[in-house]
């Protein structure tokens, strides 16, 4: 099974169809999608929100949110 690396980071944008841009703390940007256990919770992620992603060691440019942390 695939490793998944956990990292944190801010949302700076919404986009559309449940998509994301957020910056890391290393002040790398991603395109991030909502998992979906959020999309059925109907968590809402706003800009500014924290959030907990994981991310492919393949694909370091795309990552899904798991985690709202506030």
């Amino acid at each position: 099974m695939e490793e998944h690396i956990e990292v944190e980071g801010k949302v700076i944008a919404v986009l559309a169809g449940t998509m994301f841009r957020v910056e890391l703390d290393n002040k790398h940007i991603v395109l991030a999608t909502i998992s979906g256990k959020m999309r059925k919770r109907f968590v809402r992620l706003t800009p500014g929100d924290r959030v907990k992603m994981e991310m492919s060691p393949y694909d370091l440019n795309k990552a899904r949110v798991i985690w709202r942390i506030g």
